[in-house]
């Protein structure tokens, strides 16, 4: 009697906890056949395993029925308990690489953002920190950081998703920009009044996916101008209405941080002069919370160094 107690409360052994894997991947499945097919074994030889491992346990870890197999109540401690053990060991190796300023770097932005600001920069990025291999993503969604293994999210807006930590960036203001061409046209430098006559372009998506033609009527509401009855053209991104206003389009509701070089060249100019409106939104930089990586946080402090 007191030797099955020894053998019942004997703490893991290597061995054990060579089966364990093979538990945890019949767990996550909940079937032998396809834990197999992961471990390139034959599902007889994962049931042995598992066999094995409840015998020298001493705990049923599966009920088995003909076509299935589930965990039963104690299965299922033990298989949160090892895929949070996992968890953190993989998260503890992860932080142990990532010491070093070298190896990758993922950054998701939004897709305006990297074009006309992030993008012309980085070769500063990567005189700077060579060791560093960047790869930039872009989207208007939210992504999932852990699991898409998004390192750095740049975003413009006011409301920062939850349960990230967040950067202050910069700040914004919108401007009405056309060709020199297209405001000689219509009679627009210093003459708000005569946007009634042109065409707007604007991103819908400025910063939710439903802005419409917020900037828009923001704007021409702080300075009292009317604006056409047509909404004009919308896009999902502010380049792209940027890029219409420079091929004569129309009159495009810019971001100041990204025409910025675009009026400096004399491609765009900006008909109404100093009727700018700063925004309530603002750009930021978010970061899983706990990642102070130094390769992250060079990244971070080299974006707010480009700012000026």
């Amino acid at each position: 009697m007191n030797d099955e107690n020894e053998v019942g409360n004997r703490l893991l052994n290597g061995w054990q906890l060579s089966k364990m894997y093979t538990f945890e991947v019949a767990a996550r499945h909940e079937s032998f056949a396809l834990a197999a097919e992961e471990l390139s074994l034959s599902p007889s030889a994962v049931s042995h395993r598992i066999n094995l491992l409840e015998e020298e346990l001493g705990i049923q870890l599966f009920v088995r029925s003909h076509r299935k197999v589930e965990l039963t109540t104690e299965g299922k401690r033990v298989f949160w308990t090892l895929k949070s053990s996992l968890d953190t060991l993989n998260q503890e190796i992860l932080d142990i690489k990532n010491q070093a300023l070298s190896g990758t770097l993922t950054v998701y932005s939004r897709p305006s953002i990297a074009q006309c600001w992030l993008v012309p920069m980085l070769g500063d990025f990567t005189r700077r920190y060579p060791s560093i291999s960047l790869t930039i993503l872009t989207g208007n969604d939210y992504p999932n950081m852990q699991r898409t293994g998004i390192d750095l999210a740049l975003y413009f807006d006011d409301t920062p998703p939850t349960q990230l930590s967040h950067h202050f960036l910069m700040d914004e203001a919108i401007l009405p920009v056309c060709t020199p061409e297209y405001a000689r046209e219509h009679e627009l430098i210093k003459n708000p009044d005569n946007l009634r006559h042109c065409t707007l372009l604007h991103d819908r998506q400025a910063w939710s996916n439903d802005s419409g033609t917020d900037e828009w009527f923001g704007w021409a509401q702080h300075f009292a101008v009317n604006l056409p009855p047509s909404s004009g053209i919308g896009f999902d991104r502010s380049d792209l209405a940027v890029i219409a206003a420079m091929n004569h389009v129309g009159v495009a509701m810019g971001r100041k941080r990204l025409v910025q070089k675009r009026l400096e060249r004399g491609e765009l100019i900006a008909p109404f002069g100093d009727k700018t409106l700063k925004c309530h939104q603002h750009y930021y930089v978010s970061t899983l919370s706990g990642r102070q990586w130094p390769k992250i946080d060079a990244f971070i402090a080299w974006l707010k160094s480009q700012v000026g």
